[in-house]
């Protein structure tokens, strides 16, 4: 499959420098990036700095006399499949309102017929102004997608709403919006992180889970068009946007959230890394250290996983995660079988690349049909499979 293409708009602005961190993220995630620049961004950033990040020439004049035999603002409009403007001033939003064209950047946004991507960046008063709201209320009407300006200390000294969106945050609605969308209209519940299971008001139980499996398919199963909720245990990843969280401490709570939810769910998966014993007894005070060993009394918590297996319906999908030090395959097919699971995703802490913290994973994943180990892949590639392969199933289910 060809690469994606992403023009990207640069208007001029001390938040420019943004849209060159943008442009070197969009190109490490595969896509084909051709920027265009106002006169104005090219006295905050070079057109040089551009080109070596993307590895395409930057247009900024609409007669530029050195180009290949086309219209060259039509020919960015026609292969773009989506049009960025970060940052957005004022006055390229007025233009993209009005219909003005008078330069490369507005005459080749109107041209083009893509989704578009606005991200404003303006003093707080100007963003303010009734003209440019009511500019952007008039291009949001028109379809367009924005991604609002932020709030902190702005360039001109002041203190309010007028910030660019940091980079990580644009480049996480490109991939939404380029995604294929193949969840659309079902329901996810994904689960995340550790719990923790209290001693005393000081010390907990809890696991070495960072969450980032779990974010993944999250923010994956979001890009693929599902209405998403994930319960998250305390972690200290951001919250993935446009998704229902549900921030959970303990076991329990994990178990009375997730299950409150699991009805309306077409398919769940179960990435939490969920305390398997509680204490017996919770302090209400700090135990106090004492000469020689200390005894604590464990108790078993809800095997939640289980739980589910026990009411899931023949037209949802349930999936569960096994991680182990040993006999992983062995212990993972117990899992499935046990849980009344349609799917387990094996993967095991003797690995390198895989388990808890990394950006990476190697897993297998069992059905009742077999096993498919898959390579080491970064997560957010693992999450687009295992979403994959839970759409397949739940399709073979419902018959279609």
């Amino acid at each position: 499959m060809s690469e994606q293409v992403i023009v990207l708009g640069v208007s001029g602005g001390i938040a420019a420098y943004k849209a060159a961190a943008l442009t070197s993220m969009l190109k490490k995630k595969g896509y084909e990036i051709h920027v265009i620049m106002t006169r104005n961004a090219t006295e905050f950033v070079s057109p040089l700095t551009f080109e070596t990040l993307s590895g395409n020439r930057v247009s900024v004049d609409t007669f530029d006399r050195n180009f290949e035999y086309n219209v060259q603002h039509i020919s960015l409009a026609k292969k773009a499949d989506l049009f960025v403007v970060a940052p957005a001033t004022a006055n390229v939003i007025a233009k993209f309102a009005h219909g003005i064209a008078d330069d490369m950047l507005s005459t080749t946004f109107l041209a083009s017929r893509c989704p578009k991507l606005i991200c404003p960046a303006m003093n707080t008063g100007m963003l303010e102004n009734p003209a440019t709201q009511e500019n952007i209320e008039t291009l949001r009407r028109r379809g367009m997608q924005f991604l609002d300006a932020e709030s902190g200390l702005l360039a001109c000294g002041d203190s309010g709403k007028g910030r660019l969106a940091e980079p990580e945050e644009i480049a996480d609605l490109v991939e939404e919006m380029l995604s294929p969308k193949p969840l659309a209209g079902l329901r996810v519940l994904v689960t995340a992180g550790p719990t923790r299971e209290s001693m005393d008001p000081v010390r907990f139980l809890s696991n070495h889970s960072t969450g980032k499996m779990g974010y993944a398919l999250a923010r994956q199963a979001r890009n693929f068009g599902a209405q998403v909720t994930l319960v998250s245990g305390r972690v200290s990843l951001a919250p993935v946007r446009g998704v229902k969280m549900v921030q959970v401490l303990s076991a329990a709570d994990m178990a009375k959230a997730v299950e409150d939810a699991f009805a309306e769910q077409d398919i769940t998966i179960k990435a939490a890394a969920v305390a398997d014993y509680t204490f017996a007894v919770t302090s209400e005070k700090k135990k106090k250290k004492k000469d020689g060993d200390l005894t604590l009394s464990l108790q078993r918590t809800e095997d939640i996983l289980k739980t589910l297996g026990s009411r899931v319906r023949p037209d949802q999908v349930l999936c569960g995660f096994a991680m182990e030090t040993q006999n992983l395959l062995e212990n993972a097919r117990k899992k499935l079988e046990s849980k009344n699971a349609d799917m387990i995703v094996a993967n095991s802490l003797r690995e390198k690349g895989a388990g808890f913290g990394t950006d990476t994973n190697l897993v297998t994943l069992l059905t009742r049909d077999g096993s498919e180990p898959l390579e080491l892949m970064e997560k957010e590639e693992v999450a687009q499979v295992i979403l994959m392969r839970c759409l397949a199933i739940l399709k073979k289910k419902r018959g279609n």
